[in-house]
């Protein structure tokens, strides 16, 4: 059984000594983990600190001590604690993962948090019910990465972090057909836009966004060996929104079923990044840039046919 320190629910005592915040609870929590605030005098303070120990109560199926609900410490037993299978405490958070016992009460919980943020108008105290629901509701997972060399484990690592990247980008703004596709279809809804412009150097800005929207469908699939334009028209003929390439193994296909996915969020801003660079040349009087050197070994081993050695 593991016993970590908790706040006392008494707002003045803890605002006035924050580290003298001493009550023990043993805790029971479902798989989400909860990262206690315990340890930040910040937050110690009025009603939210008394939410963050119920919160942590429903979660450990323990009970809160606190005086209005006729439990002091000095008479608290075992019959308030509750237990964990794993607690992992910091100097500036706690995490605590269990079995899901108390999944129940941890989703009526959430439900009644969900209400307040509702009804609540103040956008700080909606951040900070949206953070107690994120606290009970998440999820822990843990990936162990392993290799026979260290620049191989480096290289995997990488790729974890990735995915673990995309994945909270996907979970933000969702998931549309990967490979190029979704930029080809986007290319086909240009026109529209160009047909509301009346100022015809901004026409020929958007025919500019639609040809780079179509490039990159294109440069995957001759990089695949295959026909770019062919690959390009089959995709726009479609009327199947997921219906596109798959480079891997030369088909045209469902994409969405297949897993050839990208995060919305991913296109969205590699989009917006494009077009902001694009604008800064466009509006720069001067761009600098750096010439690439000459490199005599490698010119001398080609034959001195080429300069750069390329």
């Amino acid at each position: 059984m593991l016993v970590i320190h908790v706040i006392r629910a008494r707002a003045a005592a803890c605002s006035a000594q924050p580290t003298s915040c001493h009550t023990c609870c043993r805790l029971l929590c479902p798989l989400p983990p909860f990262c206690c605030p315990c340890f930040s005098p910040c937050v110690c303070a009025g009603e939210r600190k008394t939410s963050y120990l119920e919160d942590i109560a429903i979660l450990t199926g323990g009970t809160m001590v606190k005086e209005e609900l006729g439990v002091t410490l000095d008479k608290a037993d075992e019959s308030v604690l509750g237990t964990a299978a794993k607690v992992v405490i910091s100097k500036e958070a706690c995490t605590i993962v269990g079995d899901g016992r108390t999944q129940a009460d941890v989703d009526t919980r959430v439900k009644q948090i969900r209400n307040l943020a509702e009804q609540t108008e103040q956008e700080y105290e909606k951040e900070k019910l949206n953070e107690r629901i994120a606290r009970l509701s998440g999820g822990v997972a843990i990936i162990q990465v392993g290799a026979q060399t260290e620049t191989e484990l480096k290289e995997k690592k990488l790729r974890v972090e990735d995915a673990l990247n995309a994945t909270k980008a996907a979970v933000e703004e969702g998931i549309v057909i990967g490979g190029g596709c979704t930029l080809l279809k986007l290319a086909a809804k240009v026109d529209m836009v160009k047909e509301s412009l009346s100022n015809e150097e901004q026409k020929v800005g958007a025919e500019i966004v639609k040809k780079a929207l179509s490039y990159p469908l294109k440069l995957i699939a001759e990089n695949a060996g295959t026909n770019g334009s062919v690959v390009m028209q089959r995709v726009i003929d479609s009327q199947d929104p997921n219906y596109g390439y798959n480079a891997a193994t030369d088909k045209f296909e469902d994409l969405m079923s297949t897993g050839i996915i990208d995060p919305t969020k991913v296109i969205r801003c590699a989009l917006e990044n494009a077009c902001s660079v694009a604008k800064t040349f466009l509006l720069a009087d001067v761009v600098v840039t750096e010439i690439p050197e000459k490199n005599p070994a490698a010119a001398a081993a080609g034959g001195g046919a080429d300069d750069y050695g390329y």
